[in-house]
């Protein structure tokens, strides 16, 4: 058998590559829905089925209001959250000048979903002064190392009795700090559940009383020496060892600006030399510690770690709450209560019924413009809507997208997108084969000219989506992602399919012959055949192909202007002999 020549191979080439691609998308589809409980459908929106409406109120002392600004700000920082967290489509607004109301899809909610909206995450970071069991009766400051790190033995240097330090401190880690009634504090400080949400108002230039977030071990701590406002960068991850190797434990990573990272370094030197345990340094989170490790050896490159027994989702919680900032005010959940879809299936159904429709009418005028050429249209459409379902519901279950229907209008709003593709494509090889080329000739020349153009006007469309999505907000960023998915899987499909498609198509007898339902018919392009599958024009069939097609493209206007120049010219003129003998034409 002979050798297939290079278009056909390279054909056969693409089309490998689309099948492969396709097999991929459909094995991870079917893995989730075997293995990860996911569904072979997108999940929905809010518009579209319903969800959780959490309302939330400021915690505030007596006396304080909480501010427009304030709260503006704290709404920006729930929806990063959010987003963060792949819970796509939720709505965040403000109710009465002091709430806000946090609209998520889906019945049922997780706790980290919960943290993530109401926690405030303001983290601090103070030098510890002392550490006990929440049993001590009595824990003094110490200048002597302790063998048990849970208890600090009777102090060498008894701070002065008054409410007041006799000697002012020098530093957040100074036993200065502690006054006798700041130790009778200590002491009686019960680490229950409430302790949290009181320590969190300490001021940050005095000493706070606290204890860790499992309530085993409470703390002296001293003034706040690094804010958390100093982290410029927090991301989950797996803990490694000095060859790289996975402890398998979570932990934070944290990158401080370059404030922290000046600020971190001078207390991480400070500490290294202190005896157990003002050679801690505790890291405080919304009033507990999350941990308080031991300085071993100064951190002058600002990069810290943050450790104490995190899941995967819990380092990625509080990631995502570092790295976003703290709320300015503490929230609690006033109420939560279960929404009704908006807009619901009807709509939903209306909406793909229109698509349907729109596909249809796509069809029909593929099969009326260009005969059976058109059936490529329609072959290309169905690939890319495959393509477009996985993709789409593999990023509803994976990353938490939810098809709105917005959403679904920028699918719609796709089909013509990608039917312009090909109307070049094809418009570009008539163009060809008017010129003279045999059609093999024809597909490839037509395709470097089509594909300069089709590339030109998907980077436009991908660009606007883009720009979209990183501008709006809600469902509008729904429309904008459909947008920029469909694009790109169009540009996709023309290269993969479409082109390699019709270079097959080019080597049948039926399309090469140009069979007038082809849509490739020779005659009716201007062109007549001079054998072995190559055209020519006759001066006659160049004028006549013209003509036809400058009429066919005339608007109403034009005709009317050509069918009156037409009757003038071919009205007979007529001529009088006036009495002087000379002639008058009229």
């Amino acid at each position: 058998m002979a050798a297939r020549n290079t278009p056909v191979r390279k054909a056969w080439r693409s089309l490998t590559w689309l099948g492969v691609i396709i097999a991929l998308l459909l094995a991870l589809q079917t893995a989730g829905a075997l293995f990860w409980q996911w569904g072979w459908a997108p999940k929905l929106a809010l518009d579209l089925d319903g969800g959780t409406q959490i309302i939330l109120t400021p915690t505030l002392e007596d006396g304080e209001t909480v501010t427009d600004e304030q709260l503006q700000q704290s709404v920006q920082i729930i929806r990063n959250r959010i987003d963060a967290a792949g819970v796509s489509e939720a709505e965040i607004t403000t109710q009465g000048g002091n709430k806000i109301v946090v609209s998520i899809p889906g019945t049922t909610p997780d706790q980290a979903t919960l943290d993530r909206i109401q926690q405030s995450a303001k983290m601090e970071f103070r030098a510890v002064i002392l550490a006990g069991s929440p049993a001590t009766s009595s824990v003094s400051p110490s200048d002597e190392p302790s063998d048990d790190a849970s208890e600090t033995p009777a102090p060498t240097d008894t701070p002065a009795p008054s409410d007041t330090p006799s000697v002012a401190p020098t530093d957040g880690s100074d036993v200065n700090w502690v006054t006798p009634a700041l130790q009778e504090q200590y002491d009686a400080f019960v680490c229950d559940a409430d302790q949290g949400s009181s320590a969190s108002a300490a001021p940050a230039d005095q000493p706070l009383i606290t204890c860790d977030n499992t309530g085993t071990e409470k703390f002296l701590l001293g003034p706040v020496e690094v804010e958390g406002a100093s982290i410029s960068d927090a991301q989950p991850g797996m803990r490694t060892t000095q060859t790289g190797a996975s402890t398998g434990v979570w932990v934070v990573n944290l990158s401080f600006n370059a404030e922290g990272t000046e600020q971190f370094a001078k207390v991480t030197t400070r500490l290294v030399p202190l005896p157990e345990p003002r050679n801690r340094f505790a890291v405080v989170l919304d009033g507990s510690v999350v941990i308080a490790p031991t300085a071993n050896v100064p951190i002058p490159d600002g990069r810290a770690e943050i450790s104490g027994g995190f899941t995967q989702q819990s380092a990625k919680t509080l990631a995502d709450q570092l790295r976003f900032g703290a709320l300015p005010v503490g929230f609690t959940v006033e109420s939560r209560e279960t929404i009704s879809a908006t807009l619901g299936t009807s709509q939903l159904q209306s909406g793909l019924i229109a698509g349907i429709i729109g596909l249809v009418l796509v069809f029909v005028y593929s099969l009326f413009q260009y005969r059976l050429l058109g059936t490529v249209t329609i072959a290309s459409l169905v690939v890319a809507a495959v393509v477009t379902y996985l993709v789409v519901n593999i990023l509803s279950w994976r990353e938490g997208y939810r098809l709105s229907l917005a959403g679904v209008a920028g699918l719609i709003v796709a089909i013509g997108f990608t039917a312009d593709s090909f109307i070049v494509y094809f418009e570009r090889i008539r163009d060809e084969l008017r010129d003279g080329r045999g059609l093999v000739g024809a597909v490839e020349a037509g395709w470097k000219r089509a594909l300069r153009t089709v590339l030109a006007a998907k980077s436009v469309n991908l660009l606007s989506a883009i720009i979209l999505y990183i501008l709006a907000v809600g469902s509008v960023r729904g429309f904008a992602l459909t947008l920029g998915i469909t694009t790109v899987i169009d540009v996709i499909i023309v290269i993969l399919f479409t082109h390699p498609m019709l270079q097959l198509l080019a080597t049948t007898r039926f399309f090469s012959s140009g069979h007038p339902l082809s849509g490739l018919d020779p005659t009716a392009l201007g062109a007549v055949y001079r054998g072995r599958a190559e055209f020519r024009f006759s001066a006659e069939a160049r004028r006549a192909g013209a003509s036809r097609e400058a009429e066919r493209r005339q608007t109403i206007a034009e005709r009317k202007a050509a069918e009156l120049e037409a009757a003038s010219s071919s009205k007979p003129a007529t001529s009088t002999k006036p009495a002087n003998g000379k002639k008058e034409a009229r």
